[in-house]
């Protein structure tokens, strides 16, 4: 799409809708991404604060850039999170952030490529230099089959559904759990409260057996 259009791929594409309480078993297309490895609770890690610092202005370098040199615009898309740990149960049972290891992601589009994501970082390093922008890093990320839902509330709210999702809906549909637990942040932690907030939870699956 060209032109004065915006593209909003929230609206796009179908792996972005999700409704809370149904579990829904879909395809993910392969989709790039800019993104920072970390470790540790995002509530007091500085490692993720750092993080997110630098991610931001690397995705708006590239959406300026998109809209005056190529005449396409699209939204910046909200916060992800591929989040994992050696223990699982840290995420459903006790909540142990301090032993979650992270990927931070910010969607955009194929159209942006990699000479273009190194304009991005050049120009943002020339404004100034957040901690981590030698860390950010684009990549495209291939999850295929996966199981979702919506979650509102409280992100520390998140264990009952996880759990319904990991030890009930996936065995009892044939799928077992592979690759990373992903995070898809709708709301502004600024600005919302957290018992409004708008989580998707997806788990890629495979079939069991498989």
């Amino acid at each position: 799409m060209t032109g004065s259009s915006k593209v909003d791929f929230k609206k796009e594409l179908d792996c972005y809708r999700a409704t809370s309480g149904e579990f829904r078993v879909l395809e993910v297309p392969t989709l790039q991404y800019l993104m920072v490895d970390g470790h540790g609770d995002p509530n007091t890690s500085e490692e993720f604060t750092s993080a997110v610092e630098a991610l931001y202005p690397v995705a708006y370098a590239m959406k300026f850039a998109s809209k005056l040199e190529l005449d396409r615009d699209y939204t910046v898309m909200p916060l992800e999170g591929l989040w994992w740990s050696e223990d699982m149960a840290t995420f459903t049972a006790r909540r142990d952030k301090s032993q979650w290891s992270w990927t931070l992601l910010l969607m955009t589009p194929d159209w942006i490529d990699a000479h273009r994501f190194d304009e991005a970082v050049a120009r943002v390093a020339a404004k100034r230099t957040p901690a981590w922008l030698d860390r950010v890093r684009l990549e495209h990320l291939d999850e295929g089959a996966v199981v979702q839902t919506l979650h509102r509330g409280s992100f520390d709210d998140e264990g009952p559904t996880l759990a319904r999702l990991h030890d009930e809906f996936i065995p009892a549909h044939g799928w077992r759990m592979t690759g990373r637990h992903h995070e898809i942040y709708f709301s502004d932690v600024r600005k919302v409260a957290p018992e409004k907030r708008r989580t998707l939870l997806r788990q890629p699956v495979t079939r069991a057996g498989a």
